[in-house]
């Protein structure tokens, strides 16, 4: 009767035991959960930056309608810090490359939504009063105004004012002395800044490379007038003067 069996040590430490074995394998969990995340992390930045990359490559290839399906994947990868970045460059695609400002005007106002004090706030609050324009005559399929046209018609204009000053003005010699005496005195001018056109430009875009605003095209298109015969259509390779 003294060795009475007494099976309780023998159970706490069996208790004892898988006790630490939960706990070991909660860390083992935990580490690994926090492993995954982190790759989970690293995946989505290097399929963002392949989509970017991808994307740019695509929209120098001239190939914009891929390149705005890239961009648009990129979206769904972003923070919001990135998607105003990305809509601006889908704004851009759209307004200077597939001539499509309905559109434009959509990724111009989610831009400057999801990023109001962003480095390019001036450009988009300028592009968003000059699209919302082009978007209603888009819209309204009024031919008449379209950029096109109006800038047709407005180097017809000047060209019918110029003729009409040749005929009625005459011949000055005073004044054409003093013009002399006056461009001897300024000394010669500086050479006029030069341009050649690449694939896919825009006189939109054009400015907005040269001047960081896509406002000054029609300065562009007054210096180049003699030579532009559709302002919506740039020959490849042809030498446009900056003023």
């Amino acid at each position: 009767m003294r060795y009475t069996d007494n099976p309780r040590p023998h159970e706490s430490r069996s208790i004892s035991i898988s006790a630490s074995g939960a706990n070991l394998v909660c860390v083992c969990c935990s580490i690994l959960l926090l492993c995954g995340l982190a790759g989970c992390d690293r995946v989505g930045g290097s399929r963002y930056a392949q989509l970017i990359q991808d994307a740019d490559s695509k929209s120098a290839q001239g190939d914009f309608a891929r390149a705005v399906d890239l961009y648009e994947a990129a979206l769904e990868d972003s923070e919001s810090l990135r998607k105003a970045e990305l809509h601006y460059k889908l704004a851009l695609l759209y307004d200077d490359k597939l001539n499509d400002p309905v559109s434009a005007l959509h990724h111009f106002r989610r831009c400057l939504a999801l990023s109001p004090n962003g480095p390019h706030v001036k450009d988009v609050k300028e592009s968003i009063q000059r699209d919302e324009i082009a978007a209603l005559t888009a819209l309204s399929g009024d031919s008449v105004i379209t950029r096109a046209e109006a800038a047709r018609l407005r180097n017809e204009n000047l060209t019918l004012h110029k003729e009409l000053e040749t005929r009625v003005a005459s011949p000055r010699i005073g004044s054409e002395k003093s013009q002399t005496n006056e461009a001897k005195k300024a000394g010669p001018k500086k050479a006029a800044q030069t341009y050649v056109v690449q694939s896919g430009d825009t006189l939109f875009s054009i400015s907005r490379k040269l001047y960081k605003s896509p406002r000054h095209w029609k300065d562009i298109l007054e210096a180049n007038k003699k030579n532009i015969r559709d302002p919506k259509d740039l020959t490849v390779g042809q030498t446009l003067i900056i003023p």
